[in-house]
C-alpha cells in the first residue's frame, strides 16, 4: 500500500500493520500525516475540547543505581554534594503550593535508590494521602521493579502495598524505547522491555492504570520505533491499562554521555501523528510542549493530540539537559483557545471533572 492508502485505512478506522507504520515513518508528507491523525482524533473526541491537568512533578530523590546515557539528573548515593532525598516537610510544601494553584495531582518520581526500603515509600504515600487527599501518580516501572528487587518481593505484593498506602496510578516514565537492543546500549542496571511491561500488566491486575511513553530521536531505528508502538498496543489490547500516550524527543546536552544526532519538531510531529494512527486502542495523546515549546505544542493539536498534558509546575529531569519550557494554566488555556478549541481541566482518568478519584483494588478498569 502507498502512503495515501495507509492513511485512508487509518482514517476509516482500520488497524495499521507494522509495515504500514514503517511506511509512514519513511514518508515525509507531514501535512497528510497530520490531516489523517487529526481526523482520527476528531472521531475519538468529536467535541471541540482540549484537556490539561494542573500537576507538579516532585522528584523526591535523585539517587539512582542505574546509569542512563541520556540523563543528567541522577546522582550516586556516595556523591554527598549532589545526592539528595527530600524531607517530608519539603514535599508537603511543594504539595501545598500545587493545591494553592488549583492542582489535584502530584507526580512523584525518583531514581533507583539502593537504600530506601518499601516502608519508606509507603510512609510517604500514606502521609500525603491522609494529609492532602490528592491523586498520587507515582513511581515509574523501573522504580517499582527496583522496589521488588531490593525488597525481595513480587511485583504484585509491591504494587498492592503501594496501592493500599495511597498510590493511584503509574506514570510511564523509563519507557524510552521498548526494544532491548536500545535499552542495553543506553542504560545499565535498569529494566528491559518485558520487565517494564510486566509492571504495567501487574498494576492492571490489581486495578491500577498508567500512561505509556516514548523517548525518540537518538540511537533507535525506525523499525524499533514501530516495535515500541507494537509492544504498547499489544499490552493495551490485553489489559486496557493505559489512559494516554506521550512521546518526546531526546534532549541533547554537552554534559550527557549520549552525543548522537538528534531530531527536531518535524520528526516529533510525524511520530505523534503515527502514534495516533497506530495506537487505535489508546484514546488520549498528550502534547509534549515541555520539550517542543508552546508553538509546536499548539501545532500538535492538529497532529493527533487531544490533551496538553500537565502544567509541570516543577520539572527537573528534562531541564537538566538544558530544555526549560514552562507554562501555567492560563497560558495553556490561551494556546488552546487560539487553536480553536475549548480548554478543560481533567483528572488522571480524563473524567469530566478535575477532582481525583480512586479505582478499586483488584477491580481492573477495562
Amino acid at each position: 500500500m502507498n502512503v495515501n492508502d495507509i492513511l485512508a485505512k487509518a482514517a476509516d478506522g482500520g488497524r495499521l500493520t507494522n509495515e504500514d507504520a514503517l511506511e509512514l515513518f519513511r514518508s515525509n508528507n507531514l501535512t497528510a500525516l497530520g490531516a489523517a491523525a487529526h481526523e482520527v482524533r476528531l472521531r475519538k473526541h468529536p467535541e471541540p475540547v482540549v484537556t490539561y491537568i494542573i500537576e507538579r512533578n516532585i522528584n523526591y530523590s535523585n539517587v539512582c543505581a542505574a546509569d542512563c546515557d541520556f540523563c543528567g539528573f541522577y546522582a550516586k548515593a556516595w556523591d554527598k554534594e549532589k545526592a539528595y532525598v527530600l524531607p517530608i516537610e519539603e514535599i508537603d510544601r511543594k504539595v501545598e503550593e500545587t493545591i494553592a494553584l488549583g492542582g489535584h495531582q502530584i507526580l512523584l518520581q525518583g531514581g533507583l535508590h539502593p537504600n530506601l526500603k518499601i516502608e519508606w515509600y509507603e510512609e510517604m504515600l500514606r502521609h500525603l494521602k491522609e494529609k492532602f487527599g490528592i491523586h498520587l501518580h507515582a513511581f515509574s516501572p523501573p522504580e517499582i521493579f527496583w522496589f521488588a528487587k531490593i525488597n525481595k518481593m513480587s511485583l504484585k505484593d509491591v504494587l498492592t502495598r503501594l496501592y493500599e498506602a495511597g498510590l493511584d496510578s503509574i506514570p510511564g516514565g523509563g519507557g524510552e524505547i521498548l526494544v532491548d537492543r536500545v535499552r542495553k546500549a543506553l542504560t545499565k542496571n535498569k529494566v528491559l522491555t518485558d520487565e517494564w511491561l510486566s509492571v504495567m500488566r501487574v498494576g492492571h491486575e490489581i486495578g491500577l492504570r498508567g500512561s505509556a511513553t516514548m523517548m525518540l530521536g537518538h540511537i533507535e531505528t525506525l523499525e524499533e520505533r514501530v516495535e515500541h508502538l507494537q509492544r504498547i498496543r499489544d499490552l493495551q489490547d490485553e489489559t486496557g491499562v493505559f489512559t494516554a500516550f506521550i512521546d518526546w524527543t531526546y534532549q541533547k546536552s554537552p554534559e550527557l554521555p549520549l552525543q548522537c544526532e538528534t531530531v527536531g519538531s518535524h520528526e516529533y510531529l510525524k511520530t505523534t501523528a503515527i502514534a495516533r494512527l497506530y495506537l487505535d486502542n489508546i484514546d488520549n495523546i498528550q502534547s509534549s510542549w515541555v520539550t517542543q515549546g508552546e508553538k509546536i505544542g499548539q501545532l500538535s493539536l492538529f497532529f493527533g493530540c487531544n490533551d496538553m498534558g500537565s502544567t509541570m509546575i516543577e520539572e527537573n529531569v528534562v531541564s537538566s539537559a538544558g530544555t526549560t519550557y514552562s507554562m501555567d494554566g492560563p497560558e495553556i488555556e490561551r494556546l488552546v483557545r487560539d487553536a480553536g478549541f475549548e480548554p478543560r481541566r481533567r483528572n488522571f482518568f480524563y473524567d469530566d471533572t478535575d477532582q481525583p478519584r480512586r479505582t478499586s483494588l483488584a477491580a481492573p478498569v477495562a
